[in-house]
């Protein structure tokens, strides 16, 4: 094989292989996610969602309506119990399903203080992230927008 040849494989593999990385890491719910109200459609906060040992949590990083910026979960129970939402832990103990989504977790809802059974699951190619908090047979699903 030609000496150009080999070098313009070697680069395409190169691209290819790394290419592949950045959509595999695109796939997994870790990052920044600007979550939206399912009612008015408006954004609400960013919530950065990290991996630890391959699990799963997330924490309030901003709220975006400037009045609520000290806001208290005041219908939480336990050691949530009207502590700040800003920093606040809302998604914990999510693992990898092995199937495309992370589930098994809970997802705290500050808003009325109720804990759901989570899964997360991306869309668009990691661009979006569907959250879907349930109960038996109930559940709620939001999406949320990848900022970074």
């Amino acid at each position: 094989m030609k000496k150009r040849t080999k070098s313009v494989l070697l680069s395409a593999l190169a691209a290819t292989f790394f290419t592949t990385q950045s959509v595999l890491a695109s796939m997994t719910p870790v990052g920044l996610w600007k979550t939206i109200d399912e009612d008015t459609n408006e954004a609400k906060s960013y919530v950065r969602i990290v991996e630890n040992n391959g699990v799963l949590s997330g924490t309030i990083e901003t709220l975006l309506n400037k009045d609520k910026q000290n806001a208290v979960c005041s219908q939480c129970s336990g050691d949530k119990k009207d502590q700040p939402i800003l920093g606040m832990t809302i998604i914990d103990n999510v693992i990898d399903s092995g199937d495309g989504s992370w589930e098994d977790g809970q997802i705290l809802d500050p808003n009325n203080g109720k804990t759901y059974t989570v899964r997360l699951t991306t869309q668009d190619a990691g661009e979006k992230l569907e959250v879907r908090g349930y109960i038996g047979f109930f559940y709620r699903n939001q999406y949320w927008l990848r900022v970074e």
